[in-house]
Formats: C-alpha cells, sequence, structure tokens
C-alpha cells in the first residue's frame, strides 16, 4: 500500500503536470475547436487509453526496452512522427463542408479516439516518462511493486482525462461559435493540420 503522503504529493504533481499545456492538449483543443466538444472528448479519452498502455509497458519492463535500444527508441519516435504529420497533412487537404453542423461534423469521435490513441502510443518520450516517473514514488517495502506502478498509472491516466476534458469542453464551446463563420471553415483543417504536422517534427526531432 502506498503512503498516503507519497500518494498526496504525487497527485498534486501530476495535477500540476496535466494541466500546463503539451502536445495532448494541443490535439485536444484542435480537435474540440475543429469538430466539437464529443470529439475533443474522445480524443482525450484515446490519449488516457495510449497512456494506460504506457502504464503497462512500464510494468512489465517493455518501455525499459525503449530506454536501452537506441534503434527502436529511433523507429518508434519516427514512427509516431509520420503518423501526426500524416493526420496533419490529411487535414490540410481535406475539404471541409461549408455548412458543418449537427451530425456533419469534420470527424467522428471514433476516429478521433482511435487517431490520438495511436499518436500516443507511438510517443517514445512519454514511454520513458512512464518508466522514469512513476517508479520515483514506489516503495518496495510497502507492497506489491506492480500493483503500486498500477496505481500510480491509474491516478496519472484519470487525472491526465480529467484535465483534457475540461480543456475539451472550453474548446468546443468556442468551436461551436467559430464554426458558423465560413472564413473559419474553410481554414480551420489547415490551422488544425498544421499543429498535427507540428507536433510531428517535434516528436521526429527530440532526442532520448
Amino acid at each position: 500500500m502506498i503512503d498516503p503522503t507519497t500518494l498526496l504529493t504525487y497527485t498534486a504533481i501530476v495535477l500540476g503536470f496535466v494541466f500546463i499545456p503539451g502536445p495532448a492538449t494541443l490535439l485536444t483543443i484542435a480537435r474540440a475547436t475543429s469538430s466539437g466538444t464529443r470529439v475533443g472528448i474522445a480524443t482525450g479519452a484515446g490519449i488516457a487509453a495510449g497512456d494506460i498502455l504506457h502504464t503497462v509497458m512500464a510494468i512489465i519492463g517493455l518501455s525499459a526496452i525503449i530506454a536501452t535500444s537506441a534503434l527502436l527508441f529511433t523507429v518508434i519516435k519516427y514512427a509516431g512522427a509520420a503518423y501526426l504529420i500524416y493526420l496533419g497533412l490529411r487535414a490540410i487537404f481535406e475539404k471541409t463542408p461549408l455548412n458543418v453542423t449537427g451530425n456533419t461534423l469534420p470527424i467522428t469521435a471514433r476516429r478521433a479516439f482511435r487517431e490520438a490513441m495511436l499518436a500516443e502510443v507511438l510517443n517514445p518520450k512519454t514511454a520513458l516518462f512512464f518508466l522514469a516517473f512513476l517508479p520515483q514514488f514506489v516503495d518496495p517495502v510497502a507492497g506489491m511493486v506492480a500493483l503500486q506502478l498500477t496505481t500510480l498509472g491509474v491516478i496519472f491516466v484519470m487525472l491526465g482525462l480529467l484535465s483534457t476534458v475540461i480543456f475539451a469542453v472550453s474548446a468546443g464551446g468556442l468551436g461551436h461559435f467559430l464554426r458558423r463563420n465560413p472564413t473559419v471553415l474553410k481554414w480551420q483543417g489547415k490551422i488544425v493540420g498544421s499543429i498535427y504536422c507540428a507536433l510531428g517534427l517535434r516528436l521526429a526531432l527530440q532526442e532520448r
């Protein structure tokens, strides 16, 4: 069982971390603004699902393998970067209807969930973060290490999901207003696509 003081400290740190704008926040805001609150929440849920997989990877040791293998890290990094850039280019060149309302949003929630989850899974920096961050709050004397890592991972995922939902609701309301403007509709795909491409380039240029 994790010490309550340690758990509170960990929760406070994670709360500060997840509410600082980062790639997950940008992805969520971009989707919520262009396609609505529901799609933004689905994006956040996809990111959370990817983080669950990263937690599992940290528990069973796969993240450690990625950390020690320069080749594997590079392959995953460029795969993730290529996927983000692909999503960005597709958004840039897709034609968005100028009468986007109700049931005719640019993408579906299911597609947003799938794309966000895959983008998060293919980010090796996230895998290394879970590998380096979670064990700092684990005490082998306090019981099963795997159970402690699971608890910490679940807390991180839930707080991360909370933050993306808040950002999605806020951006979704703004997006609903902006989508009434034909000029915004014309350029929203290019703006969202540019954000994805920028995140992809950022990931490609990152070092271990």
